[in-house]
């Protein structure tokens, strides 16, 4: 699953291989003093559930208020959010390549992509009329409430054939993303969305692409949903839970955004 959400799939705690994983994070003194105690990590001290759901909201709070910042400087200081979308991104890499979470570093991208997601809101909500941002907020979470209700109810759950089919479709959507932002960088379409803006029977292609989008965003947080159930069934120590809050807080951003570039083609 080279393609899941690297928060999760790069990190073994989340892994059916949980255990050893966590074994092999430890130094030789540490595996020891395990040895020394019972044979479980007390229950106050590995991941559950309630605590992934504290710690992710303790990020999207975060989250909440970069974007208050970067929603309101963006006439008065225009590239705050450009840079903290730089800055969002370099912190994403560090988080994804780092070994063990880190709850100061997990918090910073949440406030970096704050400013970044408040910002470019804002730019959105002037350039493409008053309310398409409270659009996108309300249609983000109506995915996301969904999506965790039938999760939580076992209606929905990630499978084999299902996630093969999500990897081929987010490969196809990269290449093509590629290619359609080359073909704008370049010169060769003038519309400023690039092929997106091709209509098919009178409907921008950018958002019958863009439907598709949502719904592999939607199957991508019950892969996360499933990785966070799988790192509470590995008993993995309570601090993953900050990487739980951190992978969903991905998706969730790239749904948004995914949203609201929808409606902007709608309406252009």
């Amino acid at each position: 699953m080279a393609l899941n959400n690297p928060a999760f799939s790069r990190n073994e705690a989340f892994s059916n291989q949980g255990a050893v994983a966590v074994a092999q994070d430890m130094s030789a003194q540490q595996l020891q003093d395990m040895y020394n105690q019972p044979a479980t990590l007390p229950d106050r001290e590995v991941m559950t559930i309630e605590d992934s759901i504290a710690k992710s909201a303790a990020t999207f709070g975060v989250l909440l208020v970069g974007a208050a910042i970067g929603w309101l400087t963006v006439q008065s200081v225009p590239f705050l959010w450009i840079g903290a979308g730089l800055v969002g991104f370099v912190l994403a890499l560090v988080n994804i390549f780092k070994r063990e979470p880190s709850p100061a570093l997990i918090l910073a991208y949440a406030g970096a992509q704050g400013i970044f997601l408040g910002g470019i809101s804002a730019w959105y909500e002037l350039s493409y009329g008053g309310g398409i941002v409270a659009q996108a907020v309300i249609a983000t979470l109506v995915v996301v409430g969904v999506t965790l209700a039938l999760f939580a109810s076992g209606k929905i759950r990630a499978s084999k054939r299902a996630t093969k089919v999500f990897l081929v479709a987010m490969i196809g959507y990269l290449v093509f993303s590629l290619v359609n932002m080359g073909l704008v960088f370049f010169g060769a379409i003038d519309n400023p969305w690039g092929v997106r803006g091709f209509e098919i029977m009178g409907i921008p292609l950018g958002v019958i692409i863009g439907v598709l989008v949502v719904i592999m965003g939607a199957y991508s947080l019950v892969l996360d949903f499933d990785f966070i159930q799988q790192g509470v069934r590995n008993r993995a120590p309570r601090k993953y839970g900050w990487t739980g809050a951190f992978g969903v807080m991905v998706t969730v951003i790239w749904l948004y955004l995914e949203i609201l570039r929808i409606l902007a083609i709608a309406r252009d």
